[in-house]
């Protein structure tokens, strides 16, 4: 950390997630010093893995290297490691890196891990399903998926062929409805294209919700706007039928329908980060730490909490919603805060400024609720989304990338990154004979 005989505050920021770096940003060039803790080196942008996941985009251009954010900040220092404990009464936050151990003090803690999936008690299904909480997630389905078309050219089974090419989203929220389109897309605009096995290859993607809608958050016309444009992209869309249970060849619904396949993507749901499990604090059954409106984690005046780990309820009562703008708002609150106690005032409330919501079903298709008044449908909605987050971002370079790979792929249908980088362990070659 930067030397001085006159010491700043220390402010440990744990997870570089949206939260985290915006809180991070907005304590940049201040008289404090700030510690940026993540166990990995980079910052994911978390709303593109599933075009990821998909061949639309290389994983470079939705990854940022943290360092590389804050180069020029001399406050800010970053490490890569995992917090194994975090003491609250001696101000310590405990860090491993392989065989590395160090202990950081703190005067200020500030809790942005995110969230992990939620499989509502079937831990069960984790073992057989993909998730999209992470970049090495998506390049795994991505992996799996182009692997099994592999298999589908080769095999001459019409039921293993038809179990290999379909594909099940587990969760009608946008993210499970984005990654269902986007694989029928490539399923059946690329990869049925490239493969000449006879009979030809014919994928199928189902979408199965829990609800009797999609999109539980949205207006009800603006749910069944996304419900006609998924269907009419071709995805068989099961509502009001969970699943009971998830094996390496099929799944079973709660009407008792099998489907085979060998693919299930679980977008049902997230809870918070488990990494804050031993901390002396209220939660919600999600596992969200209550926070006071000032951020702070209820009964520890100097520990803040932000983003999907943070449960505050709006004037309704009703919790804030684990969306990224609110990690971001919450971050630079938590920021401004701390800020706030050293100077010896009092902190401010989070207010959150809803500029809405908007989910991409597919090509040209997308629903958007702007400022939760203008409800936008088709082709301007995906417009909107395309925007959005080309602005949002890290980067120039991913910025250009992105832009230029979204408009080849809408003229050409191609996906260029159709690569399976497998790491598989091999026996080394025999030693040559002299």
């Amino acid at each position: 950390m930067r030397q001085s005989p006159h010491p700043w505050p220390k402010i440990v920021v744990l997870g570089a997630g949206f939260g985290g770096l915006f809180a991070c940003r907005a304590l940049g060039h201040k008289d404090v010093d700030v510690l940026l803790v993540d166990r990995l080196n980079y910052h994911t942008f978390t709303p593109l893995l599933y075009q990821v996941a998909t061949c639309a985009l290389d994983p470079g251009e939705v990854a940022y290297p943290i360092r590389s954010i804050f180069r020029g900040v001399p406050n800010i220092q970053v490490v890569m490691g995992e917090v194994t404990r975090i003491d609250t009464g001696a101000r310590l936050v405990e860090i491993r890196l392989d065989d590395i151990l160090r202990q950081e003090p703190y005067d200020y803690l500030i809790l942005a891990t995110g969230s992990v999936a939620e499989y509502f008690g079937h831990l069960d299904f984790r073992q057989q399903a993909f998730e999209m909480q992470s970049l090495s997630d998506a390049v795994s389905l991505r992996n799996h998926i182009l692997r099994l078309f592999e298999r589908a050219a080769y095999t001459q089974d019409p039921a293993q062929r038809a179990a290999l090419t379909t594909l099940v989203v587990v969760g009608g929220g946008p993210t499970g409805l984005e990654t269902a389109g986007a694989l029928h897309e490539l399923y059946n605009h690329v990869l049925q294209e490239e493969f000449s096995a006879s009979p030809p290859l014919h994928a199928r993607v189902y979408l199965v919700e829990l609800q009797p809608y999609v999109l539980k958050p949205y207006p009800q016309a603006l749910r069944q706007a996304a419900l006609e444009q998924l269907r009419s992209l071709g995805v068989e869309v099961l509502l009001s039928n969970p699943v009971v249970d998830i094996s390496a060849d099929h799944i079973r619904l709660q009407d008792g329908a099998v489907i085979p396949t060998r693919t299930v993507v679980w977008a049902a749901g997230v809870s918070a980060s488990p990494l804050t499990g031993g901390l002396d604090a209220p939660r919600s059954p999600d596992g969200r730490l209550h926070v006071l409106p000032t951020l702070q984690v209820v009964g520890h005046e100097r520990l803040y909490a932000v983003g999907d780990l943070a449960y505050l309820e709006d004037p309704r009562g009703q919790p804030y919603p684990m969306l990224i703008p609110v990690a971001n708002q919450q971050g630079r609150l938590a920021a401004g805060n701390i800020l706030r106690h050293i100077g010896g005032q009092p902190g401010a409330p989070f207010r959150y400024h809803d500029r809405g919501m908007m989910a991409t079903i597919g090509r040209s298709r997308a629903v958007a609720w702007i400022y939760n008044r203008l409800p936008l449908s088709g082709y301007c909605a995906w417009l909107a989304w395309l925007g959005l987050h080309l602005v949002t971002l890290l980067g120039f370079r991913n910025q250009l990338v992105v832009l230029v790979n979204w408009m080849w792929n809408y003229f050409t249908y191609d996906r260029s990154v159709r690569i399976i980088l497998d790491q598989e362990r091999r026996s080394p070659p025999p030693a040559r004979q002299e």
